[in-house]
């Protein structure tokens, strides 16, 4: 009798989460990775202005809305100019940070599947990055946008020949946009209110400013949503068990087992 109810309380314990130091470092040395690699190409300039014309005469082509038209309804106040560039500033980090540590804590069997989606879309970025380096619409003189973090402030990037903090090079695909369309995604699929859609206004509302502030054309957030796309049934998601004779749904339970633990993941 002992040994059942034992059983039973480790059964509705939950999934097991992994180890919180390794998760850090691994969340830390990941991004390190990625910052170290797009400095690789920060200094291809002329491939990167080749490959701008390239992407600018090909949305032409496919008769793409002109992003200057979405800069021009930033343009009619300098309070919504100034919102977009700090949204572009300062949301895009901490909105997926707190989007892993809140599934860490309360979503711990989807908290896995969500790091390695993420980690498989930024891994096939820098690809991109270091294949296609791609100097962003607010560069181009043929685009002729408004660089508006410049003008307006406030701006992430210092003169591109002595910003060693960041590759402007590397405009495609857009990380903002991949990023928030994978913090909407899980979202709707771990929580079960019937406002959980309107997530979905994260990546728009992301959308207009990466646009709006001339940092990414539209093909650059098409790459990043078809790159999430190829990520997500790559990727397996936690099943989910079938309703118990009660009428109560089990807990999700990772595909792979029980256990969430492993350097690999």
């Amino acid at each position: 009798m002992h040994s059942r109810e034992q059983e039973a309380s480790a059964g509705s314990a939950g999934p097991a989460r992994p180890p919180l130091l390794r998760e850090l470092l691994l969340v830390a040395g990941l991004f390190l990775v990625y910052k170290f690699g797009r400095q690789l190409v920060a200094g291809h300039t002329g491939e990167a202005f080749r490959d701008a014309d390239r992407v600018w005469s090909l949305e032409r082509a496919l008769r793409l809305p002109g992003e200057g038209g979405v800069q021009s309804l930033l343009l009619h106040g300098d309070t919504a100019v100034h919102v977009a560039n700090t949204y572009y500033a300062v949301v895009h980090f901490p909105v997926t940070a707190g989007f892993l540590i809140w599934l860490y804590l309360r979503r711990p069997e989807h908290y896995v599947w969500a790091r390695r989606v993420l980690a498989a879309v930024t891994a096939a970025a820098l690809v991109v990055h270091l294949t296609f380096p791609l100097a962003p619409p607010r560069m181009l003189a043929e685009a002729g946008l408004v660089d508006t973090a410049r003008v307006y402030g406030p701006s992430v990037y210092g003169p591109p020949r002595t910003d060693h903090l960041s590759n402007q090079f590397a405009a495609m695909p857009s990380l903002h946009f991949g990023w928030a369309l994978m913090v909407a995604v899980g979202l709707i699929a771990t929580t079960r209110s019937r406002l959980r859609w309107l997530w979905l206004l994260h990546p728009l509302l992301t959308l207009v400013v990466i646009v709006g502030t001339a940092n990414h054309y539209w093909l650059d957030a098409l790459a990043a949503a078809a790159l999430l796309g190829l990520a997500l049934p790559a990727v397996p998601r936690p099943r989910r068990a079938p309703d118990t004779a009660g009428g109560r749904r089990a807990r999700p339970v990772p595909a792979e087992g029980n256990s969430l633990v492993g350097a690999a993941r």
